[in-house]
Protein backbone atom coordinates (compact mmCIF):
# COMPACT_ATOMS: atom_id res chain seq x y z
CA UNK A 1 0.00 0.00 0.00
CA UNK A 2 0.70 3.30 -0.95
CA UNK A 3 0.06 6.53 1.87
CA UNK A 4 -0.77 9.64 -0.36
CA UNK A 5 -0.21 13.03 1.47
CA UNK A 6 -2.73 15.09 2.93
CA UNK A 7 -3.68 17.97 1.31
CA UNK A 8 -5.26 20.63 2.09
CA UNK A 9 -8.22 21.38 0.58
CA UNK A 10 -8.61 25.43 2.18
CA UNK A 11 -9.32 27.86 -0.27
CA UNK A 12 -8.38 31.55 0.29
CA UNK A 13 -11.03 33.70 1.87
CA UNK A 14 -13.05 35.59 -1.01
CA UNK A 15 -11.85 39.18 -2.07
CA UNK A 16 -8.44 38.53 -0.28
CA UNK A 17 -5.30 38.82 -1.87
CA UNK A 18 -4.76 35.37 -2.57
CA UNK A 19 -8.27 34.56 -3.97
CA UNK A 20 -7.82 37.31 -6.60
CA UNK A 21 -4.34 36.46 -7.51
CA UNK A 22 -5.65 33.13 -7.86
CA UNK A 23 -8.31 33.40 -9.90
CA UNK A 24 -7.88 37.39 -11.39
CA UNK A 25 -8.10 35.56 -14.81
CA UNK A 26 -11.95 34.28 -14.58
CA UNK A 27 -12.78 37.52 -12.52
CA UNK A 28 -11.90 39.53 -15.01
CA UNK A 29 -13.30 37.41 -17.99
CA UNK A 30 -16.35 38.10 -16.48
CA UNK A 31 -15.82 41.98 -16.11
CA UNK A 32 -15.51 41.63 -19.96
CA UNK A 33 -18.46 39.07 -20.27
CA UNK A 34 -20.21 42.19 -19.21
CA UNK A 35 -19.42 44.47 -22.16
CA UNK A 36 -20.56 41.78 -24.28
CA UNK A 37 -23.77 40.69 -23.14
CA UNK A 38 -24.56 44.24 -22.71
CA UNK A 39 -24.80 44.88 -26.32
CA UNK A 40 -27.61 42.13 -26.47
CA UNK A 41 -29.71 44.57 -24.20
CA UNK A 42 -31.15 47.21 -25.75
CA UNK A 43 -30.84 49.84 -23.14
CA UNK A 44 -27.11 49.07 -22.29
CA UNK A 45 -26.08 48.45 -26.06
CA UNK A 46 -24.57 52.13 -26.36
CA UNK A 47 -22.97 52.28 -23.32
CA UNK A 48 -21.31 48.44 -24.56
CA UNK A 49 -20.97 49.54 -28.25
CA UNK A 50 -18.54 52.48 -26.50
CA UNK A 51 -16.07 50.04 -25.36
CA UNK A 52 -16.15 47.82 -27.55
CA UNK A 53 -16.17 49.79 -31.07
CA UNK A 54 -13.65 52.07 -32.19
CA UNK A 55 -14.80 55.56 -32.75
CA UNK A 56 -14.28 59.16 -33.88
CA UNK A 57 -14.55 57.79 -37.62
CA UNK A 58 -14.30 60.55 -40.66
CA UNK A 59 -15.31 59.60 -44.26
CA UNK A 60 -13.10 60.43 -46.91
CA UNK A 61 -13.22 59.99 -50.68
CA UNK A 62 -10.37 58.55 -52.45
CA UNK A 63 -9.99 58.08 -56.52
CA UNK A 64 -10.43 54.36 -57.62
CA UNK A 65 -7.47 53.66 -59.29
CA UNK A 66 -8.93 50.49 -61.28
CA UNK A 67 -12.70 52.17 -62.18
CA UNK A 68 -11.34 56.48 -62.26
CA UNK A 69 -14.77 56.62 -59.72
CA UNK A 70 -14.67 58.47 -56.40
CA UNK A 71 -15.16 55.47 -53.79
CA UNK A 72 -15.79 56.79 -49.95
CA UNK A 73 -13.42 54.69 -47.49
CA UNK A 74 -13.65 54.82 -43.66
CA UNK A 75 -11.10 56.07 -41.75
CA UNK A 76 -10.35 57.04 -38.06
CA UNK A 77 -8.92 59.95 -36.10
CA UNK A 78 -8.03 59.73 -32.55
CA UNK A 79 -10.37 61.38 -29.34
CA UNK A 80 -11.61 60.85 -25.99
CA UNK A 81 -13.48 57.51 -26.69
CA UNK A 82 -10.48 55.86 -27.31
CA UNK A 83 -10.49 55.80 -23.75
CA UNK A 84 -12.93 53.40 -23.25
CA UNK A 85 -11.76 51.25 -25.56
CA UNK A 86 -8.60 50.84 -24.55
CA UNK A 87 -9.80 49.88 -21.06
CA UNK A 88 -11.80 47.08 -22.64
CA UNK A 89 -8.98 45.24 -24.67
CA UNK A 90 -6.79 46.17 -21.34
CA UNK A 91 -9.19 43.30 -19.73
CA UNK A 92 -9.09 41.18 -22.61
CA UNK A 93 -5.19 41.06 -22.41
CA UNK A 94 -5.28 40.27 -18.69
CA UNK A 95 -7.49 37.55 -20.03
CA UNK A 96 -5.20 36.31 -23.22
CA UNK A 97 -2.25 36.35 -20.66
CA UNK A 98 -3.72 33.89 -17.77
CA UNK A 99 -5.09 31.25 -20.91
CA UNK A 100 -1.78 31.51 -22.63
CA UNK A 101 -0.37 30.85 -18.77
CA UNK A 102 -2.34 28.40 -18.10
CA UNK A 103 -2.38 26.10 -21.04
CA UNK A 104 0.71 26.70 -22.88
CA UNK A 105 3.77 27.76 -20.74
CA UNK A 106 2.93 25.73 -17.21
CA UNK A 107 2.44 22.45 -18.76
CA UNK A 108 5.96 23.13 -20.73
CA UNK A 109 7.64 24.54 -17.28
CA UNK A 110 6.41 21.14 -15.53
CA UNK A 111 8.50 19.24 -17.84
CA UNK A 112 11.49 21.20 -17.42
CA UNK A 113 11.60 21.27 -13.89
CA UNK A 114 13.32 24.84 -13.80
CA UNK A 115 14.33 26.76 -10.30
CA UNK A 116 12.05 29.84 -9.83
CA UNK A 117 14.35 32.01 -10.92
CA UNK A 118 14.43 30.53 -14.85
CA UNK A 119 10.31 29.89 -14.42
CA UNK A 120 9.88 33.69 -13.99
CA UNK A 121 12.06 34.20 -16.53
CA UNK A 122 10.67 31.48 -18.91
CA UNK A 123 7.06 32.87 -18.40
CA UNK A 124 8.63 36.09 -19.27
CA UNK A 125 9.91 35.43 -22.60
CA UNK A 126 6.89 32.93 -23.35
CA UNK A 127 4.35 35.35 -22.75
CA UNK A 128 6.20 38.37 -24.45
CA UNK A 129 7.04 36.39 -27.73
CA UNK A 130 3.16 35.39 -28.28
CA UNK A 131 2.40 39.23 -28.02
CA UNK A 132 5.78 40.45 -30.65
CA UNK A 133 4.82 37.74 -33.02
CA UNK A 134 1.56 38.56 -33.40
CA UNK A 135 2.40 42.23 -33.02
CA UNK A 136 5.20 41.98 -35.55
CA UNK A 137 3.32 40.15 -38.29
CA UNK A 138 -0.02 42.73 -37.79
CA UNK A 139 2.77 45.52 -38.71
CA UNK A 140 3.88 43.81 -41.12
CA UNK A 141 0.43 43.08 -42.73
CA UNK A 142 -0.09 47.28 -42.68
CA UNK A 143 3.13 48.30 -44.25
CA UNK A 144 2.18 46.31 -47.45
CA UNK A 145 -1.03 47.59 -47.32
CA UNK A 146 -0.38 50.59 -46.70
CA UNK A 147 3.01 50.32 -49.22
CA UNK A 148 5.43 51.73 -46.30
CA UNK A 149 7.92 49.39 -46.94
CA UNK A 150 8.69 50.12 -50.97
CA UNK A 151 8.26 53.73 -50.72
CA UNK A 152 9.84 55.33 -47.37
CA UNK A 153 8.66 58.81 -48.42
CA UNK A 154 5.18 57.84 -47.56
CA UNK A 155 6.51 57.98 -43.49
CA UNK A 156 6.73 62.32 -44.18
CA UNK A 157 4.52 62.93 -46.73
CA UNK A 158 1.31 64.12 -47.12
CA UNK A 159 1.43 64.91 -43.11
CA UNK A 160 -0.04 64.92 -40.91
CA UNK A 161 -1.43 61.71 -40.99
CA UNK A 162 -4.62 62.45 -39.17
CA UNK A 163 -6.48 60.04 -40.66
CA UNK A 164 -6.06 55.92 -40.25
CA UNK A 165 -7.57 52.87 -41.50
CA UNK A 166 -9.19 50.67 -39.21
CA UNK A 167 -6.48 48.01 -39.22
CA UNK A 168 -4.16 50.55 -38.03
CA UNK A 169 -5.82 52.51 -35.68
CA UNK A 170 -6.78 48.99 -34.20
CA UNK A 171 -3.25 48.48 -33.94
CA UNK A 172 -2.14 51.41 -31.84
CA UNK A 173 -5.35 50.37 -29.30
CA UNK A 174 -3.74 46.75 -28.69
CA UNK A 175 -0.62 48.37 -27.91
CA UNK A 176 -1.63 50.71 -25.53
CA UNK A 177 -3.89 48.25 -23.51
CA UNK A 178 -1.01 45.60 -23.65
CA UNK A 179 1.59 47.84 -21.93
CA UNK A 180 -0.88 48.83 -19.77
CA UNK A 181 -1.96 45.43 -18.80
CA UNK A 182 2.11 44.84 -17.71
CA UNK A 183 1.21 47.13 -14.75
CA UNK A 184 -1.54 44.96 -12.60
CA UNK A 185 0.62 41.76 -14.15
CA UNK A 186 2.99 42.70 -11.29
CA UNK A 187 0.73 42.22 -8.76
CA UNK A 188 -0.58 39.06 -9.98
CA UNK A 189 2.59 37.80 -10.16
CA UNK A 190 3.80 38.52 -6.62
CA UNK A 191 6.70 40.22 -7.71
CA UNK A 192 9.07 41.45 -5.42
CA UNK A 193 9.77 45.35 -4.73
CA UNK A 194 12.61 45.60 -5.45
CA UNK A 195 12.49 44.46 -9.18
CA UNK A 196 9.45 46.67 -9.64
CA UNK A 197 11.37 49.27 -10.79
CA UNK A 198 13.07 47.30 -13.50
CA UNK A 199 10.02 45.31 -14.52
CA UNK A 200 8.37 48.50 -14.92
CA UNK A 201 10.72 50.11 -17.65
CA UNK A 202 9.91 48.48 -20.50
CA UNK A 203 6.32 48.74 -20.25
CA UNK A 204 6.85 52.63 -19.60
CA UNK A 205 9.24 52.99 -22.48
CA UNK A 206 7.16 51.59 -25.37
CA UNK A 207 4.00 53.38 -23.84
CA UNK A 208 5.85 56.74 -24.06
CA UNK A 209 6.70 56.40 -27.73
CA UNK A 210 3.34 54.03 -29.01
CA UNK A 211 1.32 57.01 -27.49
CA UNK A 212 3.29 59.88 -28.40
CA UNK A 213 3.42 58.66 -31.92
CA UNK A 214 -0.09 58.07 -31.93
CA UNK A 215 -1.00 61.32 -30.72
CA UNK A 216 1.50 63.65 -32.97
CA UNK A 217 0.14 61.70 -35.52
CA UNK A 218 3.37 60.06 -36.62
CA UNK A 219 1.57 56.38 -37.00
CA UNK A 220 3.12 55.19 -40.03
CA UNK A 221 6.82 55.97 -38.54
CA UNK A 222 5.91 54.29 -35.55
CA UNK A 223 4.28 51.56 -36.98
CA UNK A 224 7.76 51.02 -39.38
CA UNK A 225 9.88 51.30 -36.22
CA UNK A 226 7.65 49.54 -33.79
CA UNK A 227 8.13 46.11 -36.17
CA UNK A 228 11.73 46.52 -35.93
CA UNK A 229 11.54 46.67 -32.44
CA UNK A 230 9.69 43.77 -31.96
CA UNK A 231 11.88 41.73 -34.52
CA UNK A 232 14.51 42.26 -32.78
CA UNK A 233 12.54 40.97 -29.35
CA UNK A 234 11.38 37.99 -31.05
CA UNK A 235 14.62 36.58 -31.26
CA UNK A 236 15.89 37.43 -27.96
CA UNK A 237 13.20 35.85 -26.01
CA UNK A 238 13.10 32.83 -28.55
CA UNK A 239 16.36 32.49 -27.56
CA UNK A 240 15.99 32.63 -24.45
CA UNK A 241 13.26 29.88 -24.46
CA UNK A 242 15.92 27.52 -26.23
CA UNK A 243 18.45 28.25 -23.57
CA UNK A 244 15.75 26.92 -21.00
CA UNK A 245 14.77 23.97 -23.01
CA UNK A 246 17.50 22.81 -24.99
CA UNK A 247 20.16 21.17 -23.09
CA UNK A 248 22.73 21.15 -26.11
CA UNK A 249 25.12 24.33 -26.90
CA UNK A 250 24.26 23.91 -30.37
CA UNK A 251 21.02 25.41 -30.25
CA UNK A 252 21.49 28.37 -27.38
CA UNK A 253 24.70 29.27 -29.09
CA UNK A 254 22.83 29.85 -32.36
CA UNK A 255 19.90 31.43 -31.10
CA UNK A 256 21.81 33.91 -29.16
CA UNK A 257 23.89 34.54 -31.91
CA UNK A 258 21.06 35.46 -34.16
CA UNK A 259 19.59 37.34 -31.64
CA UNK A 260 22.11 39.62 -31.05
CA UNK A 261 22.72 40.46 -35.09
CA UNK A 262 19.30 41.23 -35.18
CA UNK A 263 19.38 43.33 -32.22
CA UNK A 264 22.52 45.44 -33.48
CA UNK A 265 20.62 45.54 -37.61
CA UNK A 266 17.52 47.04 -35.80
CA UNK A 267 19.10 49.48 -33.95
CA UNK A 268 20.88 50.86 -37.10
CA UNK A 269 17.78 50.67 -39.24
CA UNK A 270 15.85 52.50 -36.29
CA UNK A 271 18.22 55.48 -36.60
CA UNK A 272 18.30 55.35 -40.13
CA UNK A 273 14.85 55.61 -40.65
CA UNK A 274 14.51 58.09 -37.37
CA UNK A 275 16.72 60.57 -39.23
CA UNK A 276 15.41 60.30 -42.36
CA UNK A 277 12.05 61.12 -41.31
CA UNK A 278 12.61 63.32 -38.47
CA UNK A 279 15.24 65.48 -39.94
CA UNK A 280 15.48 65.67 -43.79
CA UNK A 281 11.49 64.37 -44.41
CA UNK A 282 9.32 66.45 -42.15
CA UNK A 283 12.32 69.42 -42.56
CA UNK A 284 10.54 70.03 -45.93
CA UNK A 285 7.14 71.03 -44.79
CA UNK A 286 7.67 72.10 -41.10
CA UNK A 287 5.10 74.23 -39.51
CA UNK A 288 5.56 77.69 -37.52
CA UNK A 289 3.00 77.14 -34.44
CA UNK A 290 1.08 74.29 -33.30
CA UNK A 291 -2.44 73.54 -35.27
CA UNK A 292 -4.68 71.40 -32.86
CA UNK A 293 -7.44 71.81 -36.17
CA UNK A 294 -6.02 69.85 -38.19
CA UNK A 295 -3.10 67.50 -36.05
CA UNK A 296 -0.26 69.51 -37.98
CA UNK A 297 2.64 69.09 -34.83
CA UNK A 298 5.61 69.08 -37.55
CA UNK A 299 7.31 72.13 -35.30
CA UNK A 300 11.14 72.34 -34.88
CA UNK A 301 10.94 71.99 -31.52
CA UNK A 302 8.87 68.65 -31.84
CA UNK A 303 10.58 67.48 -35.03
CA UNK A 304 13.96 67.88 -33.50
CA UNK A 305 12.71 66.28 -29.68
CA UNK A 306 11.42 63.65 -31.20
CA UNK A 307 14.59 62.36 -33.10
CA UNK A 308 16.76 63.30 -30.17
CA UNK A 309 14.56 60.74 -27.77
CA UNK A 310 14.92 58.02 -29.98
CA UNK A 311 18.57 58.57 -30.51
CA UNK A 312 18.83 58.44 -27.14
CA UNK A 313 16.83 55.50 -26.56
CA UNK A 314 18.65 53.77 -29.40
CA UNK A 315 22.21 54.42 -27.79
CA UNK A 316 21.39 53.46 -24.55
CA UNK A 317 20.18 49.79 -25.52
CA UNK A 318 23.12 50.05 -27.77
CA UNK A 319 25.08 50.56 -24.36
CA UNK A 320 23.20 48.26 -22.22
CA UNK A 321 23.87 45.34 -24.99
CA UNK A 322 27.70 45.99 -24.77
CA UNK A 323 28.44 46.28 -21.33
CA UNK A 324 26.95 43.15 -21.18
CA UNK A 325 28.50 41.47 -23.36
CA UNK A 326 31.81 43.01 -22.29
CA UNK A 327 31.10 41.86 -18.83
CA UNK A 328 30.48 38.44 -20.02
CA UNK A 329 33.47 38.10 -21.96
CA UNK A 330 35.74 39.21 -19.46
CA UNK A 331 34.31 36.67 -16.79
CA UNK A 332 34.44 33.82 -19.31
CA UNK A 333 38.11 34.68 -20.26
CA UNK A 334 38.99 34.98 -16.55
CA UNK A 335 37.22 31.75 -15.65
CA UNK A 336 39.44 29.99 -18.27
CA UNK A 337 42.84 31.81 -17.07
CA UNK A 338 42.33 30.44 -13.63
CA UNK A 339 44.19 26.80 -13.95
CA UNK A 340 42.16 24.33 -11.98
CA UNK A 341 44.39 21.81 -10.35
CA UNK A 342 45.61 24.67 -7.93
CA UNK A 343 43.05 23.52 -5.87
CA UNK A 344 44.43 20.00 -5.81
CA UNK A 345 48.16 21.25 -5.65
CA UNK A 346 47.68 23.39 -2.45
CA UNK A 347 45.98 20.61 -0.74
CA UNK A 348 48.74 18.03 -1.65
CA UNK A 349 51.24 20.34 -0.60
CA UNK A 350 49.56 20.81 2.75
CA UNK A 351 49.33 16.89 3.46
CA UNK A 352 53.08 16.62 2.51
CA UNK A 353 53.75 19.51 5.29
CA UNK A 354 51.74 17.76 7.80
CA UNK A 355 53.14 14.55 7.34
CA UNK A 356 56.85 16.23 7.60
CA UNK A 357 55.76 17.97 10.85
CA UNK A 358 54.54 14.95 11.84
CA UNK A 359 57.73 12.59 11.19
CA UNK A 360 59.55 15.79 12.97
CA UNK A 361 57.39 15.56 16.33
CA UNK A 362 58.30 11.74 16.07
CA UNK A 363 61.84 12.02 16.10
CA UNK A 364 62.28 14.46 18.31
CA UNK A 365 59.80 12.81 20.70
CA UNK A 366 61.98 9.67 20.58
CA UNK A 367 65.34 11.31 21.00
CA UNK A 368 64.00 13.11 24.64
CA UNK A 369 63.61 9.52 25.57
CA UNK A 370 66.67 8.49 24.70
CA UNK A 371 68.24 11.27 26.09
CA UNK A 372 66.43 10.49 29.34
CA UNK A 373 67.62 7.12 29.66
CA UNK A 374 71.56 6.03 30.88
CA UNK A 375 74.66 5.55 28.51
CA UNK A 376 74.07 1.57 28.21
CA UNK A 377 70.29 1.85 27.79
CA UNK A 378 70.78 4.16 24.77
CA UNK A 379 73.42 1.90 23.47
CA UNK A 380 70.92 -1.13 23.34
CA UNK A 381 68.41 0.70 22.02
CA UNK A 382 70.12 2.06 19.17
CA UNK A 383 71.74 -1.51 18.16
CA UNK A 384 67.75 -2.52 18.26
CA UNK A 385 67.11 -0.12 15.92
CA UNK A 386 69.92 -0.98 13.30
CA UNK A 387 69.08 -4.77 13.20
CA UNK A 388 66.15 -4.56 10.97
CA UNK A 389 68.34 -1.89 8.52
CA UNK A 390 71.06 -4.80 8.45
CA UNK A 391 68.23 -7.43 7.75
CA UNK A 392 66.85 -5.70 5.05
CA UNK A 393 70.60 -4.70 3.29
CA UNK A 394 71.36 -8.21 3.45
CA UNK A 395 68.17 -9.85 1.94
CA UNK A 396 69.14 -6.94 -1.16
Amino acid sequence: MTLKKKTSTKNPPILSHEFVIQNHGDIVSCVAMLFVVGLMVQVTSPLAYMFIALHHNVTSTVQDTSYGVPIEVLRYTYGAKDACAVFFYFLICIVMHAIIQEYILDKFSKRLHLSKSKQSKFNESGQLLFFYVISFLWAGDIMFRENLLLNLSSLWLNYPHNSMVFTLKFFYIIQIAYWLHCYPELYFQKVKREEIISKTLYPTLHLVFIIGAYLLNFTRVGVVLLSLQYLAETFFHAARLIYFSDKSENGRKGGYTLANIAFVVARLLTVTITVLTFWYGLALSTATALDFETGNFNTEVIRIGSLTIISILQAWLMWNFLTFYLRYIKEKSSGKQRPKPTATRKSNKTVQDRITKAKKKREEQKQKEDDDLPEVDQNTKKNLRSRPAAAAQKAK
